[in-house]
């Protein structure tokens, strides 16, 4: 149900921005939920550039959101 729900979001994405700013945006906010994920709820640890890097990914899909749907 998941993926249907998600594939679904992309497509109606797909209508308002390019496929490439799309599919980065897409696959940035999975990686940095499931990195989220894995420290909040299995216990991974977490340092500094861990953080930083989840943080980083987080920029890119902002930045992506602002400058990337013309």
């Amino acid at each position: 149900m998941g993926y249907l729900i998600a594939f679904a979001a992309l497509a109606r994405a797909l209508k308002s921005m390019s496929v490439g700013t799309a599919y980065a945006i897409w696959a940035g906010t999975g990686t940095a939920a499931v990195a989220a994920i894995g420290i909040a709820f299995f216990g991974e640890s977490t340092d500094l550039a861990k953080a930083a890097g989840i943080a980083l990914v987080i920029a890119g899909v902002v930045l992506l959101n602002l400058g990337g749907a013309h």
